[in-house]
C-alpha cells in the first residue's frame, strides 16, 4: 500500500521553520514590504500563485531586476484602475534558497502527495512520491532556469534532457540509499534518514498546512482532492516546503514515473 494515514503530533511550527520568506504581490501591504527589504546580493524567485509545471517563473537576481518588476507592477496597477476587468494574475515572490543539498552536483526537490480522501469526516493520506533532479550541475549564478527548476516540463528545455531523461527522477528507495552512503556519517544522520526523520517532517508540515486551510473546504460526502507537494532540503538538511499544487502533473516521462504515477492514481481512487 502506497498511502499512509497521518499519525503525527499537532505541534505547530513557525512559518520560518519550514517555508521560505514569501510575499504576495497582489496585496499592497506585502508588495510594499517586499520592495522595502530587498537588498543587493539577494536572490528571489517570482512565480504565479495559480499555475504548475514551472510556467511563468523567473528569478530576481539583483536589485535592478527587482526595480524592473516594481515598475511593471506599478504600470499594471495603473492600467487596472482604468480597466478594472483586466486584473493581472496574482504572483508571489519567495526568498531563493541558495545552498540546496545536491545529488551528484545537481539540484533536486522531492514531490510528495497529500490526499484529502474525505472531508466528511476528514481523512488525510500521505505518499512519499519521488525525487526530481536537474540535468545540468547546479551553479547559483546561472541564468539558465533548467539549472534552478526541477520540473520535468522545464528540464525538457535542456539540451541534456534526451540523454539524461532517466536520471532526472529517482525513486525514494534510491534516494534513501544515496543519503545513507554519501551523507550519513559526515552529517551525523540516523540510518534511513529519508524514511524516518525526513518523512515525519514532511507529514508534520503538510498536516499544519491542512489544519490552516480546512475551514475553506466544503464538508460533503464524496469530496476528495489530490495535492502535489514540493520539498527542498538544504545543505544543512533543513526541510523546506516550496509549494503545494492543486493540479499536480501526472505525466509518465520516464521509467520511474511509469511505476509511481499509475499507482498514485489507482490507490487514490
Amino acid at each position: 500500500m502506497l498511502w499512509t494515514e497521518f499519525s503525527v503530533s499537532h505541534r505547530f511550527l513557525k512559518m520560518e521553520e519550514f517555508f521560505p520568506e514569501s510575499f504576495r504581490l497582489d496585496l499592497k501591504e506585502e508588495r510594499k514590504a517586499f520592495f522595502e527589504i530587498c537588498k543587493e546580493g539577494e536572490m528571489w524567485i517570482c512565480k504565479p500563485s495559480c499555475s504548475n509545471r514551472g510556467r511563468g517563473i523567473f528569478l530576481l537576481k539583483n536589485l535592478a531586476s527587482v526595480r524592473t518588476l516594481q515598475a511593471e507592477l506599478l504600470d499594471a496597477e495603473e492600467k487596472h484602475l482604468l480597466k478594472p476587468h483586466r486584473a493581472s494574475k496574482a504572483r508571489i515572490v519567495q526568498r531563493y534558497i541558495q545552498q540546496p543539498l545536491l545529488l551528484e552536483g545537481r539540484k533536486f526537490d522531492v514531490r510528495s502527495y497529500l490526499l484529502v480522501a474525505s472531508t466528511l469526516p476528514f481523512l488525510l493520506c500521505f505518499a512519499q512520491g519521488y525525487v526530481r533532479l536537474t540535468c545540468a550541475p547546479y551553479h547559483v549564478a546561472s541564468d539558465d532556469l533548467t539549472v534552478h527548476l526541477t520540473n520535468q516540463s522545464v528540464q525538457k528545455r535542456s539540451s541534456l534532457y534526451e540523454k539524461m531523461k532517466e536520471e532526472t527522477v529517482w525513486p525514494m528507495e534510491h534516494f534513501n540509499s544515496y543519503v545513507n552512503e554519501k551523507f550519513r556519517k559526515t552529517n551525523h544522520l540516523p540510518k534511513n534518514w529519508v524514511f524516518t526523520v525526513f518523512t515525519r517532517r514532511m507529514q508534520q508540515i503538510l498536516l499544519q498546512c491542512f489544519l490552516a486551510a480546512r475551514h475553506k473546504l466544503q464538508r460533503r460526502l464524496g469530496y476528495f482532492d489530490l495535492f502535489g507537494c514540493d520539498f527542498l532540503i538544504d545543505e544543512n538538511f533543513k526541510v523546506w516546503l516550496l509549494e503545494m499544487n492543486a493540479n499536480p502533473a501526472l505525466h509518465t516521462h520516464c521509467h520511474v514515473l511509469r511505476d509511481i504515477i499509475p499507482t498514485i492514481v489507482h490507490e487514490s481512487l
